[in-house]
């Protein structure tokens, strides 16, 4: 018997956190709580759930503290930011932090559950830019057995959503994808509101982290007004 997901709620409101809980719990998964920062942060590293849903303004320690101490440790769960601040910079914040997603209260139990659905997915993204098998000279080698990206041999720390959009790019080289496109099959779900600054801030670290000068990537390359794409010239012959 398949052993149930957990989800890690990170919020202060109570009312909030039943409401999530029960809906989760009807949706097949486990569900863990904590009421503030310093409780949620003990519990992921105790319990390693598959997915934390966290709150910014929370007692004690805020939620971009607790995120960016579980990046800062090499914890790559999924963390969904539940904010209801509206600013740009809160949400952008998130991301850099290393969030895969957020969701802005009021927010529908239909979108979130969709979005938990899509992040707590684990899609075997194997392509053809993506062997175990590299020359010696390659620069960046992907390796799908094991999910990890190495640097001239030094292991990179990707978080899940970034390690998922470098190989599908990778995996189709030289083929321009739209943020649409990219939201549906990275994200695993549709396109909407402003999730183009969610592709964005994630094609940004992605490429802090891949390549030399971020600033002049070589591997992840933007098509002006159409989207990104992975430079074929990069992939190495298995």
């Amino acid at each position: 018997m398949e052993t149930k997901k957990r989800i890690l709620i990170v919020e202060d409101e109570k009312n909030i956190v039943d409401i999530i809980r029960f809906n989760m719990n009807r949706e097949g998964y486990d569900t863990l709580e904590a009421y503030d920062g310093e409780t949620g942060l003990a519990l992921a590293r105790r319990e390693k759930p598959d997915l934390i849903l966290l709150d910014v303004m929370l007692p004690k320690m805020i939620g971009f503290d607790v995120c960016r101490t579980l990046r800062d440790e090499g914890d790559n769960v999924p963390v969904i930011i539940l904010t209801a601040r509206e600013e740009e910079e809160d949400k952008v914040l998130g991301l850099e932090l290393g969030a895969d997603d957020y969701i802005t209260k009021p927010f529908s139990m239909r979108e979130l559950i969709a979005r938990v659905r899509a992040n707590i997915r684990r899609t075997a993204m194997s392509a053809p830019a993506a062997q175990t098998e590299r020359s010696a000279g390659d620069a960046l080698t992907i390796d799908s057995a094991t999910g990890q990206v190495y640097k001239r041999g030094v292991l990179i720390d990707l978080t899940q959503r970034e390690y998922e959009l470098l190989t599908f790019l990778a995996g189709h080289p030289d083929k321009v994808f739209s943020r649409v496109d990219l939201m549906e099959q990275v994200w695993n779900y549709g396109f909407v509101g402003d999730d183009a600054r969610t592709v964005d801030v994630t094609v940004r670290r992605l490429r802090e982290k891949i390549e030399d000068d971020p600033g002049s990537p070589t591997y992840v390359l933007t098509r002006r007004g159409v989207g990104y794409y992975y430079a074929a010239h990069t992939a190495a012959a298995p």
